[in-house]
């Protein structure tokens, strides 16, 4: 039996949509068999009519589905989703959120241009920065996140590209995007900035004048720490160069991880809610403990850079990072303690988890990275999840207390 087909019918009519609305629903074209939820095409190939059909498909002359490395339904559902969800023109989803880094870097810029890196990026970032892109004639510098003055000061004649992390992992650093994009632009550059601890349900660079957004989907994106993936978005000039890197590169996202991040998308903004605020309030109260010496949110007023994260944020963030007197074995004293915590150094779950940055995510770096990134041995981040706060407050009571 044939269903008959009504598009328009069966698809949502999304012109106006607000967020919540589009995070349910944008992308989804239902196939003739009317199904309610979003199909997840297992798929690695696809058939043709007839030999000119499969001709002009694979040379771009006709839209439409060529082979599942970089055109897949599900995969572009979740693709048209997120563009929507940050007010992209286009998105690039990628295998992980370190291969839609290097997708921006190989797709957009050449050897011998310049880019400008900020000190406080993830430790793999720095490494693939340095340890492979300079491999292939690209100057990298790198800047402190919130010194205008010295991204000014770090331009090169030839400084393609600005990359920064806003706000940082792990110290909620902050850079003015805004103030930045004004910058990058006056001399040519793009501006690409890394949305992962904030996700659009929480901050929207692309409104604020940055290029090119990406996350690593692996974190809130999917939100319960499943799978792997990681997505670009921007103005279809630049994403069409990405794309093309997709194709011939192959970092590819799969079907499947592309079909649990739009189940992830759905529940975006009530997590992203839910955990900001207990991570404020876990912010809170970590600062009235004295084994703590320093905390770092941007939620809290003590945060240098509190009134610019009110400004361009509608929420602060689930992550909590928080130093304690005695360098490295009392943060591991205090990590190995807890017993509800997950010790993990993913973080964007449903599940609490801590970690120890100096020894794990930021461990590949040396003492000097470190040091330049702030990241002291006394050092601990906390990913808050759905948990009770009174929970995570006890655990981590519990830890403090073995110092």
């Amino acid at each position: 039996m044939t269903l008959e087909w009504e598009a328009g019918r069966l698809d949502s009519d999304l012109d106006g949509a607000g967020f919540d609305t589009l995070a349910v629903r944008a992308g989804q074209r239902r196939s003739p068999e009317g199904e309610h939820g979003e199909a997840l095409f297992l798929t690695s190939s696809y058939v043709f009519r007839t030999a000119a059909d499969a001709a002009a498909r694979f040379a771009g002359e006709v839209p439409g589905n060529v082979y599942s490395r970089y055109t897949n339904p599900t995969v572009r559902t979740f693709e048209e989703r997120i563009a929507a969800l940050e007010g992209a023109e286009q998105a690039v989803a990628t295998a992980s959120g370190m291969s839609a880094i290097l997708a921006i870097v190989m797709s957009l810029c050449s050897g011998g241009d310049h880019v400008l890196v900020s000190r406080s990026v993830f430790g793999s970032t720095i490494s693939l920065f340095e340890k492979y892109l300079k491999r292939f004639g690209i100057e990298v510098d790198y800047v402190p996140l919130a010194d205008l003055d010295a991204w000014q000061g770090a331009f090169k004649p030839n400084t393609k590209l600005l990359f920064v992390e806003s706000p940082s992992n792990p110290l909620a650093e902050l850079v003015d995007i805004a103030a930045l994009a004004e910058i990058a632009h006056a001399r040519g550059a793009l501006l690409a900035v890394d949305n992962c601890f904030c996700t659009p349900a929480l901050q929207q660079p692309l409104k604020l004048g940055a290029d090119i957004v990406m996350h690593s989907a692996t974190k809130y994106i999917d939100g319960q720490g499943r799978g792997l993936g990681g997505v670009v978005a921007g103005r279809s000039e630049q994403m069409k160069e990405v794309v093309g890197f997709l194709r011939t590169a192959g970092p590819t996202l799969s079907p499947f991880n592309a079909w649990l991040f739009l189940k992830g998308l759905e529940t975006l903004r009530i997590r992203m809610r839910a955990q900001s605020e207990s991570a404020l309030q876990l912010a809170l109260w970590l600062e009235q403990q004295p084994q703590v010496e320093r905390v770092y949110y941007a939620g809290l007023p003590s945060h240098p850079q509190h009134e610019l994260a009110k400004k361009q944020q509608s929420a602060f963030g689930a992550v909590v990072s928080f130093e304690v007197r005695g360098g490295r074995d009392a943060a591991w004293k205090v990590i190995d303690a807890t017993r509800v915590i997950s010790i993990t150094t993913n973080l964007g779950d449903t599940k609490t988890t801590i970690a120890h940055p100096a020894t794990t995510s930021h461990g590949r770096l040396t003492p000097q990275e470190r040091a330049n990134a702030g990241i002291s041995d006394s050092l601990i981040r906390v990913a808050v999840g759905l948990e009770e706060l009174q929970d995570l407050q006890a655990d981590l009571a519990r830890g403090l207390a073995a110092l």
